[in-house]
């Protein structure tokens, strides 16, 4: 069971590399990408995690007990911030695309670039 989470963000980062890669259309593109954005979210969250671990801003902490690693926590949230910034940034140009060009197909758009 302690090898659930790895297996979840492994899965998630296979899916979102696999939707990016093959998809043709800009809207799934972008939720490959969120897709395994999250996967490597939950992978640092994972790395962070100990069996009975106390959180470390516990002021009144037993000096014996294990506490759980803080760095990945914040890296994760630094993550989220940048991926939601990415994936806005993303959708803006993809309205944009789809107002110039009339579609959201890659292939398409390619062709009617010129």
């Amino acid at each position: 069971m302690l090898n659930t989470p790895y297996i979840a963000s492994g899965a998630m980062v296979i899916f979102g590399l696999y939707v990016i890669l093959f998809q043709r259309n800009l809207i799934k593109i972008a939720i490959g990408l969120s897709l395994l954005e999250l996967g490597v979210n939950l992978f640092l969250v994972s790395l962070g995690y100990r069996e009975g671990g106390i959180a470390p801003i516990y002021t009144m902490a037993p000096q014996t007990g294990e506490m759980v690693l803080p760095v990945p926590q914040a890296l994760t949230l630094t993550a989220i911030v940048i991926g939601f910034a990415t994936t806005a940034l993303l959708l803006a140009i993809i309205v944009g695309i789809h107002r110039h060009y009339g579609t959201l197909d890659i292939a398409e758009v390619r062709r009617l670039r010129g």
